[in-house]
Formats: structure tokens, sequence, C-alpha cells
């Protein structure tokens, strides 16, 4: 059994930044691309930060210059530094990876739980 666990969401003040991580847990065997999504209040879950196992980026223009997404295949973790947070950037953040699970298989796409981001003053 695969897992993908989220954590470093919370409270920051307008400006601030966070770093969220999100970590492959169980029978992993491989990984291709990764990502972050992001939820927020009444709206569509959208494509924040991709990454590929090589480690090409790809971003949402919304966020381009203040968000960062990078991976430690060894860990087969994936990270999204953020900066410059506003208000517009409160959302649930989820993570989002193609898998490829011990025991053979198709690879899978894999969505963690979630984590809440709130920007706030």
């Amino acid at each position: 059994q695969v897992q993908l666990v989220e954590s470093g969401g919370g409270l920051v003040q307008p400006g601030g930044s966070l770093r969220l991580s999100c970590a492959a847990s169980g029978s992993v065997f491989s990984i291709s691309d990764m990502a972050w999504y992001r939820q927020a209040p009444g709206k569509q879950r959208e494509l924040v930060a991709a990454i590929t196992s090589g480690g090409s980026t790809n971003y949402a223009d919304s966020v381009k210059g203040r968000f960062t997404i990078s991976r430690d295949n060894a860990k087969n973790t994936v990270y999204l530094r953020m900066n410059s947070l506003s208000p517009g950037d409160t959302a649930v953040y989820y993570c989002n990876a193609e898998i490829w699970a011990r025991g053979g298989g198709l690879g899978m796409p894999y969505w963690g739980k979630g984590t809440l981001v709130t920007v706030s003053s």
C-alpha cells in the first residue's frame, strides 16, 4: 500500500513564507511526476507546480517567481517553498504523484489528504 502524506501547512501573515513537504511511503518502487495542487473554498482544484523525475518544473502563472517546487528522490519527497504569500494563496494544498508500487503493475496517480494554508493578518 502506498501513501502520500503532506505537512507544513498553517497560518501565515501576508508576505510570509511556508514550506510544504509530501512524502511517499509504503510499497513504493518508483515515482515519476510529482505535483502540488490547491483548492480554495468554492473553487476548483488547480495545478500549482509540477516536477518530473529528472527535475524539470512547471508552474501556474499565479505563483511563478514566488513558489519553488523541488524533490528528493532518495527520500521519495516533494517540497513546495512558498514566498510572498498573499490571502489569494489560501487553500488546501494537495500532493499528487504517479507511483509504481512494488510487486508490478502500472503506475497510478496517488493523492495526499491535503494540508491547509491560511494567509491572513
